[in-house]
């Protein structure tokens, strides 16, 4: 087959290595394509033989060292190496591509190439269009020389390790329409020459360290349709040439900054944008009317500022928006009902902002999981399935009733409650209240509130101990004798987990078809009690989709008249996030792993958990025994965090813990300053947090019999970091994965995962970030997995066209 021209083998199955003789056998090739197959070993030196070879896609194999020299091919035109194992070492290939003058397209991304970029880059093809080196660990600053390859169309190197600032000569690449230096750690001021580029269409510099203002020469760049500055630390006021230039039809990203003033109304003339992110910044003013322009709009984000006034009544005509989160703010007024006639709307979240008075209830409103109103104080609803208070009537009703609710109700509602109690501390007295459920809900009540008892609320506090969603077969009561059948008295092989205070059983009730888990408490421990009732409260009060949450719950006597209590929870069928870690301790062998993908999104539900307890609830709950044993995974691998049973709500004036059985916990996750009699904190949970970060990228528990005197698990991996990392991630977490992507995702997720659980589990808890912020960073992190997966997944199926 010597006179053989194309071969074209892209998109099979073929395994094993590229033949070492290729080129002597095929010296006439003009295209060798064999993308998205399994290759391995190295590419080739004899293709230098092939002498006539003008396309050359080895892309998305295994394909591992250096990259040959392709200098002796001055035909080549496309140059296709992306998503393999390839090593850049001293770069010698890419001097030797100078020789192809006819190089239009040079790909080299998803690699494992590293060092810095050399000046000599400058010398490739003045035809070269494509330059696509993202996705490696290519460090130092970009070369001033890359100004020369004035016919680039797309340049791309995000997901590096390139530092210092842009290049100023980047201005010189008028005909380029992508450029993407996203995911780095570039820093300075955004240069003013890029407002020269008059062609570029897509700018990605998010994910950086730049700082100063948004250069308004921006606005010059007449053609670009898409702009992400987010996650940098840029400042300032925001150019009105921003707006009255571009069209930005794709999308306009500046969240995650310092920005300040007033949002102008200019933006209006955006009026085919869909995409909107002006989220955590520091902007203030009211929202501009002009947004009702932007007719086009699917996705509009201006949480975490400081915006005020009302909500636009020009919203009314975004009949395509279907994200809007205006979460976080100053804004008042009412809800408008308008947003009841968009019928694209999916989510609406103004949550935690000065709105009051009545919620719509039509349209949109009627799906109360896609409306988040929380933090509204003054705001009411005439449905029960918002959680909100009730509306006794309108506002204007309300207002002119006032006088009288004042003279009238509320003395006789203070009476009515006086007698009530009364009434109840006489029942007590004569032993009226014989079912212990009663006690419990009283002794409950409190707890959770020392200095307010609302007697006449009694049956409605125990109902809320139960969640709002339960449906009418799960809210039956529980007896014990039902707990018996259903354990089979008990029975060890029933049997999930025991502590101190109490043990787990697994059994199905018979008027139920799904399996439950009872936790059952040892009353014989003075703790259980403790543990018991703050569990009710924890569960009566917390409402959040990563919280393990009970159906029902079941206080009475045993048949030895003892008190017996339990708590009945959906049972969780992939167990706990123990036993998919370390399963070779529970079943012998690792059977069960869990890829890197799912480790991400476990660290996020948890993450998620954490920060509703801290930041969402008041007062502020702090978990104490955070572990993997604790963390439960549901049927579509979701996380819930359960077992509250030693968590503290911290009440002002709460007194220190003497001790750490006072504190609870487990070794090896337990913040070092309680050993010193430090008070409880949330920080407390950030380390645990940060250990079982570790854990789960590691493998390893932070008792494992390696860390002795001062190593510990924090230790050990702090140095190892970043550069022997491979060393030590546990090896089975990759095994699921994609293995061309290896390299790839150690810089992109590993790496930051890993460097988020050291500054989660620093010693001083001064030293350790909150867990806002911690679960801000491990949502974008999830955002960027499961995004750059997609893309994977759908170039795995690309043929390229010779």
């Amino acid at each position: 087959m010597s006179s053989l021209k194309f071969f074209s083998l892209g998109s099979n199955g073929l395994v094993g290595e590229v033949p070492s003789d290729i080129g002597y056998s095929l010296p006439n090739l003009q295209v060798l394509t064999m993308q998205n197959n399994n290759l391995e070993g190295l590419i080739p030196s004899s293709l230098e033989n092939a002498s006539n070879l003008q396309v050359l896609d080895l892309s998305n194999n295994s394909l591992n060292g250096r990259v040959p020299s392709l200098g002796s091919l001055v035909k080549l035109r496309q140059v296709l190496l992306g998503w393999n194992l390839l090593e850049a070492y001293d770069w010698q290939f890419l001097a030797s591509l100078t020789n192809c003058v006819n190089l239009t397209k040079l790909s080299l991304e998803g690699n494992m190439l590293n060092g810095s970029l050399p000046g000599s880059i400058g010398n490739l093809s003045t035809s070269l269009e494509n330059l696509w080196l993202g996705s490696n660990q290519i460090s130092g600053s970009i070369p001033v020389e890359i100004g020369n390859l004035v016919s680039l169309t797309a340049l791309s190197m995000e997901n590096n390790l390139l530092s210092g600032v842009i290049p100023r000569t980047m201005g010189k690449l008028r005909n380029l329409f992508i450029l993407n230096l996203s995911k780095n750690k570039l820093s300075g001021q955004i240069p003013s020459s890029i407002g020269n580029i008059k062609l570029l269409g897509k700018l990605f510099l998010d994910d950086n360290e730049l700082s100063g203002n948004i250069p308004s020469c921006l606005g010059m760049c007449l053609g670009m349709v898409q702009l992400n500055l987010s996650s940098n630390n840029l400042d300032g006021f925001l150019p009105k040439e921003l707006f009255t230039g571009p069209s930005l039809p794709l999308g306009l990203d500046l969240s995650h900054n310092n920005l300040t003033g007033e949002i102008p109304e200019d933006i209006g003339q955006l009026i085919n944008i869909v995409l909107l992110n002006f989220s955590n910044n520091l902007f203030s003013g009211v929202i501009p009317s002009a947004l009702g322009q932007l007719s086009a709009l699917s996705s509009l984000r201006m949480e975490v500022n400081k915006l005020q006034g009302p909500i636009p009544a020009s919203f009314q005509v975004l009949h395509f928006v279907q994200y809007i989160n205006l979460s976080r703010n100053e804004l008042n007024g009412t809800v408008p009902e308008f947003f009841e006639n968009l019928t694209m709307l999916e989510i609406l979240d103004l949550s935690y902002n000065n709105l009051e008075g009545p919620i719509p209830t039509g349209g949109f409103f009627r799906n109360s999981t896609a409306v988040i109103l929380d933090g509204n104080k003054g705001l009411c609803s005439r449905s029960s399935k918002l959680g909100l208070p009730i509306c006794d009537g309108t506002s204007e009703r309300k207002s002119k009733n006032h006088v009288l609710f004042l003279l009238i109700v509320i003395p006789l509602v203070a009476i009515t409650s006086f007698l009530l109690l009364w009434f109840l501390v006489f029942l007590w007295k004569k032993r009226v209240l014989e079912f212990p459920q009663w006690k419990d809900v009283l002794r409950l009540c409190f707890i959770a509130q020392p200095k307010r008892i609302e007697v006449a609320e009694l049956k409605r506090t125990e109902l809320q101990t139960l969640p709002r969603n339960c449906d009418t077969e799960t809210l039956k009561k529980v007896s014990y004798s039902d707990i018996l059948r259903a354990t089979n008295c008990f029975s060890s092989v029933h049997t999930i987990s025991s502590t101190r205070t109490g043990s787990v059983y697994v059994g199905r009730f018979k008027y139920d078809k799904g399996l439950v888990a009872v936790k059952v408490f040892n009353l014989s421990e003075p703790a259980a009690y403790e543990s018991y009732f703050i569990e009710c409260e924890v569960l009566r009060s917390m409402r959040h989709r990563n919280l393990m949450r009970p159906v029902t719950l079941c206080s009475t006597v045993d048949t030895g008249n003892h008190d017996f209590k339990a708590l009945i929870f959906k049972f969780m069928v992939n167990g706990s996030l123990e036993r998919w870690l370390h399963c070779e301790y529970y079943s012998g062998m690792p059977e069960r792993v869990l890829s890197l993908g799912q480790r991400i999104c476990i660290a996020a539900d948890v993450a998620a958990a954490l920060d509703y307890i801290h930041n969402h609830v008041s007062p502020p709950l702090v978990h104490c025994d955070l572990k993997p044993s604790n963390i439960l995974l549901d049927d579509d691998m979701s996380a819930r965090l359960a077992d509250f049973g030693s968590a503290k709500f911290l009440f002002p004036g709460l007194i220190i813990p003497k001790s750490l059985v006072e504190v609870g916990g487990t070794i090896g996750y337990m913040a070092p300053e309680y050993g010193m009699g430090s008070e409880i904190t949330t920080g407390g949970d950030v380390y645990s947090f940060g250990v079982l970060l570790l854990e789960m990228l590691t493998g390893k528990q932070p008792t494992d019999d390696l860390f002795v005197d001062d190593l510990n698990l924090h230790n050990f991996t702090d140095s190892m970091f970043p550069d022997k990392l491979s060393e030590i991630i546990d090896p089975y977490m990759m095994r699921e994965e994609s293995q061309k992507g290896t390299e790839v995702w150690m810089q992109s997720y590993i790496i930051p995962l890993l460097a988020l659980g050291l500054s989660c589990s620093m010693e001083s808890p001064k030293d350790r970030p909150g867990m806002r912020d911690v679960c801000a960073k491990i949502s974008a992190i999830k955002e960027g997995f499961l995004k750059s997966h997609a893309e994977l997944s759908s170039l795995t199926g690309l043929v390229t066209d010779p």
